[in-house]
């Protein structure tokens, strides 16, 4: 209690909360100006759903763009720590709305986004050049309790850690799949013909192994840290400019800031302690690390579930398994059957799904299913036609020979969604296949 509780300057803690609102604030832009709103929110008919969310919608009509101005404005004033307790809220549910819209659209980085805009909520990041501070000194404190810190520090890194520790697999060790996709890098400018080789996506694989898992403790440590951030902002820019994952290298180069002294901002000055400095309760305390027991038994959910999870993608999600698994369709059928007439025929999923959406589910047995329960509902609704849908699939992991991935035998429509394991997912049987 007293460690937590302890005083450290507010000013690293401050600058995150300016970058990171200025970066949502520029990540909402670009929503707005590339047209990805219109393309990923309104256009399509139909959005995938996280199990237990299926009753977030997009706004209805143009409202996601007006979604998207609102995330944006409490962007800035996170950024300008202008009602900060308010703006951090907003800021929070704009992103989760957004992400929990369809479960196609997942990605690490935007869920990370979520979980640090949520403990932005709590931590008191505006006491310090903020307009808060300005407009009413009594919120002002150079400095805050360290747990506050900590519990950013922790948040961040625990995607590289478990990153790290994700990579420690058969696949990621023969370099693969990032042998794959740096060959289709190879018009890349000064590298490309080189991202071909095997011996580069084995560098590259261990590389990101090994740093994944030295990160933390090498940027805690002093006398590796300016290295070891070095290291950092080569890695994220490489990452962002091989994989184009938007705002996500550089949030993470400015996060990767939290693990120096708490007053670099200062260039070595530390803050005085006030008597204005907020308090934390022993039930804060309790509440920060039920938080954090969280995400780290999230992560390791996947283990009780039968199979290769990059195959199965049971407990895939919130586990920080980042650019593991490369799956390439080779056939995708559903097959309807009217179970009157017993007439069958197949549907084209592009009926029904936009060309992403369509792109992103075939190798994702969980998208499969609502898929087909999307399709029995659609025929009973329109015709008032009971159906089953089966499906054929062939999906190729990471370089193997394809293999079925879902029991043709299975009506997909009557299977239950539910968090525990799925019979019909056929075991993995294809055999590696070397480049």
């Amino acid at each position: 209690m007293q460690a937590a509780a302890k005083p450290v300057d507010g000013a690293s803690l401050a600058v995150f909360r300016i970058a990171f609102g200025l970066l949502m604030f520029f990540d909402a832009v670009v929503y707005l100006k590339r047209g990805w709103v219109r393309a990923l929110y309104i256009d399509p008919a139909f959005h995938f759903s996280y199990l237990g969310f299926d009753w977030v919608k997009p706004w209805p009509g143009d409202g996601m763009m007006a979604h998207f101005i609102v995330l944006a404005i409490a962007a800035l004033m996170v950024a300008a720590g202008l009602f900060y307790r308010i703006a951090t809220v907003v800021l929070f549910l704009a992103l989760a709305q957004v992400f929990l819209i369809d479960a196609a659209e997942y990605l690490n980085h935007l869920y990370l986004i979520c979980l640090i805009a949520f403990a932005l909520i709590f931590v008191p990041a505006h006491r310090l050049w903020s307009l808060d501070a300005i407009r009413d000194s009594s919120k002002s404190s150079p400095t805050m309790p360290a747990c506050w810190l900590w519990l950013m520090r922790i948040q961040v890194g625990i995607p590289y850690f478990f990153g790290g520790i994700a990579k420690l697999n058969g696949d990621w060790l023969r370099g693969e799949p990032l042998g794959t996709w740096l060959a289709k890098r190879a018009d890349f400018p000064w590298i490309g013909p080189w991202l071909t080789e095997k011996w580069v996506a084995l560098l590259f694989s261990y590389s990101g192994l090994i740093l994944d898992l030295a990160f933390v403790p090498l940027l805690l440590w002093k006398r590796t840290r300016l290295a070891a951030y070095v290291l950092v902002l080569c890695f994220n820019a490489m990452n962002g400019w091989l994989f184009e994952i938007g705002v996500f290298p550089w949030m993470m180069v400015a996060a990767s800031l939290l693990f120096f002294p708490p007053e670099w901002p200062r260039f070595g000055r530390k803050a005085r302690p006030t008597n204005h400095m907020p308090r934390v309760s022993k039930p804060v305390l309790a509440g920060i690390a039920v938080y954090l027991a969280i995400q780290v038994l999230l992560p390791l959910r996947h283990w009780p579930y039968p199979g290769d999870v990059a195959w199965t993608e049971e407990g895939h999600l919130y586990s920080w398994r980042m650019k593991l698994r490369d799956k390439q369709s080779e056939r995708l059928a559903f097959r309807v059957r009217d179970l009157q007439s017993g007439h069958q025929w197949e549907i084209e999923p592009g009926d029904f799904l936009t060309d992403r959406q369509a792109f992103r589910m075939p190798g994702q047995p969980d998208l499969i299913h609502q898929f087909a329960i999307h399709i029995a509902d659609e025929y009973r609704r329109e015709y008032g036609m009971d159906v089953a849908v089966t499906v054929d699939t062939s999906v190729s992991l990471n370089g193997r020979e394809a293999a079925v991935m879902i029991d043709p035998a299975v009506d997909l429509a009557r299977e239950p969604r539910n968090p525990w394991h799925k019979r019909w997912i056929t075991p993995h049987a294809g055999e590696w296949l070397p480049r």
